[in-house]
């Protein structure tokens, strides 16, 4: 036998067994550490997964390594519609669906709609073996930036451990972190893949670094992936915040820790928290946590317990309450706690419909000093010339880019610590700003059109037009966000569930300032003996030697000033844009004909007045009917007293 011969036995023989060993492999879907992941993922599908789990759990691609956790934790499914391979979530009685693929979190599914890829032991041994387990994930040292990094798992599970440690850190930096979590404002930013808290800043977010709540600039909302939670991460979420600020030093923390395990509380928050409330010295504090005590024995299995907790829900009028109770109403057996919770229950629909009524009330005012804010000025340059001014909304307009003007260079040119101050300064630029612009458009058009109501009517409506394409131009068209300094955040709580925001009481308070301050202008100096003069006979006081030009230039500054300082104050409760006059023109027109023209006291009167008066039809007609009643009455009571609930005074009125 030749050399030759032999040698090709040997790689026949060679070749035959390659053969036979890839036969089985083939069969059965062997993958190499080149397979792509879609390869990986169907292999796991396949008679002999094996192959397909020692490269899964090598690889270092993230998807990949959420699916080798999904798959030791038995949450990777093959969805029947379309034999995917997704990671399932338990959520209820429902499933949450990561396509494993893509990592795109896709619609529900219930459980029948999911076919759990079963490992054999020999499988679940060798993805032991290549460390993918949960015990491997929790283990090492964990401080509070681990803990917060951890919530970027791609499973549920994962995440609740890490909510879990980081709870028992007692660290209250971690409860802004739970509140975006649960709020959907926690982010992970796609340059670096740091997570962030989100606000919302205009049409963009301002971040804060989870791990440090330093801040982290603002970026687009398509530069960041939002991390997702669901129902039972959610109830998680809210109880961690709880037991946690129940250990804060502030009471305002310790109050809103029990507000929140109002919602619902396990055992061990309950034990928690009566501690707490055995050491609480704080008496609105103890309150709030008798409350989230009671609304837990409300269920109790002893009678006399459930009868103490309807006895301490009784006093309360938060929604929640009312809400608890009444599926407390159905679920009762006994006869006594059943007529203790019903009674409770009729006292609490009494006193939130009192409460309703109140706030209805509250809102009325803080609607009404909105339009004296926006009707103030045109009463005094309608009241005194006689102008129909369409531009009038666009004065409010530019004060409330003035104010945004003056936050962004607070922002960009001093210290942080001053940046609470903007507002203050933002009130005399946007006056002189506003001012300024009045005094152009009365001196280059308006002074023409004296006599000739329609024509100035048309003018002030282009240039109304005017000055929103010119602002459009210079600021572009999407709103301006305007934040509200420190002092000006937060509420008044007057009572449970009835609260009134500082921005609306500082708002109310500022109106009448403003008017005070008018007042005085009117009352107590020679402009405001000349504009009284010229608005009761304007040729006999350009006789006297009152300069009539003069005077309507002025006038017309100064109603435009106040409308630009009206611009500020409503920055602070809406988004400021092009558009921002446009919602106050009609309002403000219809309280200075219903008031009276020139008129203060007038103005005031009216503004409240329509303020309330929308406010409580609103719950009854709703909005936009409200508006046309209120809009029929203002035409009605023109006809029967065409000068207004307070009419204007001297010879040129009574003609």
């Amino acid at each position: 036998m030749s050399v030759v011969s032999v040698s090709m036995k040997r790689v026949l023989r060679i070749f035959l067994l390659a053969t036979l060993l890839a036969v089985p492999l083939t069969a059965h879907g062997a993958l190499g550490a080149d397979e792509s992941l879609e390869d990986l993922l169907t292999g796991l599908t396949y008679d002999d997964p094996k192959p397909a789990i020692k490269t899964l759990a090598a690889s270092q691609d993230e998807k990949a390594k959420a699916a080798a956790a999904a798959l030791a934790r038995g949450a990777l499914f093959v969805r029947l519609e379309d034999n995917a391979v997704v990671i399932g979530e338990k959520d209820g009685d429902q499933y949450v669906v990561t396509n494993a693929l893509t990592g795109d979190v896709e619609a529900m599914a219930a459980p029948d709609e999911l076919k759990p890829i079963a490992l054999d032991a020999e499988s679940k041994a060798l993805l032991g073996a290549s460390g993918t387990d949960t015990a491997a994930t929790d283990a090492g040292p964990f401080d509070f930036a681990t803990g917060v990094n951890a919530l970027k798992a791609d499973d549920f599970e994962a995440k609740a451990r890490a909510i879990e440690r980081l709870t028992t850190l007692a660290d209250p930096r971690a409860i802004p972190v739970f509140r975006a979590l649960a709020d959907g404002r926690l982010f992970i930013r796609k340059a670096d893949g740091a997570l962030v808290i989100g606000d919302a800043s205009g049409n963009d977010v301002r971040l804060t670094l989870a791990t440090t709540l330093e801040p982290a600039g603002i970026v687009a909302p398509g530069d960041l992936d939002v991390v997702f939670v669901n129902n039972n991460l959610r109830n998680t979420l809210r109880e961690s915040v709880g037991r946690l600020g129940l250990l804060s030093d502030e009471a305002s923390q310790r109050r809103r820790a029990a507000n929140a395990l109002l919602d619902g509380i396990t055992p061990d928050a309950v034990a928690l928290l009566r501690k707490a409330w055995d050491k609480e010295t704080d008496r609105s504090v103890k309150q709030t946590m008798a409350l989230a005590l009671a609304a837990a024995d409300v269920t109790d299995p002893d009678k006399a317990r459930r009868l103490l907790a309807v006895g301490v829900l009784s006093g309360s009028t938060d929604l929640r309450v009312r809400s608890l109770l009444q599926a407390r109403l159905g679920q009762e057996q006994d006869a006594d706690v059943k007529a203790a919770i019903t009674k409770a229950f009729d006292s609490m629909q009494t006193k939130i419909k009192l409460l309703g009524y109140a706030e209805n009330l509250v809102q009325g005012i803080s609607l009404g000093s909105v339009l004296l804010l926006a009707a103030v000025g045109l009463a005094i340059t309608f009241g005194v010339m006689g102008i129909i001014n369409m531009a009038h909304g666009e004065m409010i307009m530019l004060g409330a880019y003035s104010a945004y003007v003056t936050q962004e260079f607070f922002r960009s040119f001093l210290p942080p610590a001053w940046l609470g101050a903007y507002l203050i300064v933002a009130l005399p630029v946007a006056f002189l700003v506003a001012g300024c612009i009045g005094v152009i458009i009365e001196r280059g058009v308006i002074r023409f059109l004296y006599g000739r109501p329609l024509e100035t009517m048309l003018a002030t409506w282009g240039i109304s037009l005017a000055l929103q394409q010119t602002v459009r131009m210079i600021f572009g068209a999407p709103n301006k966000e305007v934040a509200n300094p420190g002092w000006m955040t937060g509420a008044v709580e007057l009572t449970g569930g009835f609260a009134v925001t500082w921005n609306r009481i500082y708002i109310i308070i500022f109106c009448f300032i403003v008017l005070g301050l008018i007042t005085l202008i009117l009352r107590k100096t020679s402009f405001g003996l000349h504009m009284r003069a010229v608005t009761q006979n304007r040729p006999m006081a350009s006789v006297m030697g009152i300069p009539t030009a003069r005077v309507d230039a002025m006038t017309f500054a100064l109603g435009s000033g106040i409308a630009g300082m009206a611009g500020v104050a409503l920055s602070q409760i809406g988004n400021v844009s092009p558009n921002l006059g446009q919602l106050y023109i009609v309002d403000s027109f219809l309280v200075v004909v219903f008031g009276g023209v020139g008129n203060l006291m007038g103005t005031l009167v009216g503004a409240l007045t329509l303020g309330v008066v929308n406010k409580l039809l609103e719950p009854v007609a709703g909005a936009v009917l409200g508006k046309v009643v209120v809009l029929v009455f203002i035409i009605l009571f023109i006809q029967k007293r065409p000068r207004g609930l307070f009419a204007a005074k001297g010879r040129s009125a009574d003609a």
